[in-house]
C-alpha cells in the first residue's frame, strides 16, 4: 500500500440515526474526500441519499468512485441515483454484489438482495468503468479495497439467517464483503459497510494489507445486533488489543453493541448518524 495521503475528510450521508433535519433510514453511505478523490462508499437504500448530500453540501455528480462493500439493498439501492448523476463514476465491487439474497426468519423468506433497478444502472456502466474486485486493489495512493475478507477467527460469523434461495437451503456466506483502507499520517481508517466477515477479520486484514500499519479509526456497521454475549465479549477484547483511537459504530451495530463499546472504550466511540462529519489531517476532529 502506498505511502499516507494527505487530508482525509469523512462525511456519513446515510445511517440509521440522522443529525438535525435529515433523513434517518436503516442503511448506510460515506462519503470519502482523500487523494483527490471523491469516493462514494455505498449508498444506503435510496430515498435518504440525495436529500442528506443536498443539505450537507456535498455534490454527488462529483464522485469519480462508487464503491459497494456487499450486494444487499441498504447499502446499493442509491446505486441508480449516483450513477445518472455521475455519468462518469468508476464503480468498484465484488460479482457477487448482484446475487439474489433473502433473509429467513420465522420461516419467512424476505428478499433483502441489490434492488433490479440496481442491477440494470451497473449493466449499462461500460467495462471500462466498472471493476469487480476479487483481490485488493488500490483505488488512488493510499487507499485501498481489501477484496474478500479472509474469516480466520473462530467467534465472528455473517451476523443473521442469509440465504441465496427462498427455501433456505443455501447459506450465504457473503464473500463479497469488503472494506476501504485509508492511510494516514495517523494510522489506517476504515470503513466497513456491515461487517459481515467480522470486523474484527476486517480489522486484522487491512492492517496486513497495510504493511502491519496501526488502525487509528474504524466506521461502519459491525453487524452486532444479533451476536452471542460470547462473540461480543471476544470482539471487545480484541478491538482493545488492536488499539483504535476512533471507533464509530454505524447502521448494523446494535444498541447492546454500540453500549458495550461505550462501556468499553468510553470516549474513543462516537456513535455514527448521518451528518457527522469527521478530519484526519494529523489530528482528527
Amino acid at each position: 500500500m502506498s505511502n499516507p495521503v494527505g487530508a482525509t475528510r469523512i462525511t456519513i450521508l446515510v445511517d440509521n440515526k440522522a443529525n438535525d433535519d435529515l433523513l434517518a433510514e436503516h442503511g448506510l453511505s460515506v462519503w470519502v474526500e482523500a487523494a483527490g478523490r471523491r469516493l462514494l462508499f455505498d449508498t444506503g437504500q435510496g430515498p435518504a441519499l440525495a436529500s442528506n448530500a443536498g443539505k450537507l453540501g456535498v455534490a454527488l455528480h462529483s464522485a469519480d468512485t462508487l464503491v459497494l462493500s456487499h450486494g444487499h439493498y441498504d447499502h446499493s439501492g442509491g446505486v441508480p441515483l449516483v450513477i445518472a448523476s455521475a455519468p462518469a463514476v468508476h464503480v468498484y465491487g465484488h460479482p457477487a454484489v448482484t446475487t439474489q439474497r433473502y433473509a429467513i426468519r420465522n420461516g419467512t423468506a424476505r428478499p433483502i438482495g441489490m434492488p433490479e433497478s440496481a442491477r440494470s444502472a451497473l449493466e449499462r456502466v461500460p467495462p471500462e468503468r466498472l471493476h469487480w474486485t476479487t483481490h485488493p486493489m488500490e483505488v488512488a495512493p493510499g487507499i485501498c479495497l481489501t477484496g474478500p475478507i479472509p474469516r480466520l477467527t473462530d467467534y465472528e460469523d455473517i451476523g443473521g439467517p442469509f440465504f441465496v434461495d427462498r427455501e433456505g437451503r443455501h447459506s450465504d456466506p457473503i464473500d463479497d464483503d469488503l472494506a476501504l483502507c485509508i492511510r494516514t499520517e495517523m494510522g489506517l481508517v476504515v470503513v466497513a459497510g456491515c461487517g459481515h466477515a467480522g470486523v474484527i477479520n476486517t480489522l486484522k486484514y487491512a492492517q496486513r494489507l497495510s504493511g502491519a500499519f496501526r488502525i487509528h479509526a474504524v466506521f461502519g456497521g459491525f453487524h452486532l445486533g444479533e451476536a452471542s454475549e460470547a462473540r461480543v465479549e471476544r470482539t471487545m477484547g480484541a478491538l482493545a488489543e488492536l488499539g483504535p483511537d476512533l471507533i464509530v459504530p454505524c447502521h448494523c451495530t446494535g444498541e447492546l453493541g454500540v453500549e458495550k463499546l461505550r462501556q468499553t472504550f468510553g470516549e474513543r466511540v462516537h456513535v455514527g448518524s448521518a451528518g457527522a462529519r469527521y478530519t484526519f489531517d494529523g489530528t482528527w476532529r
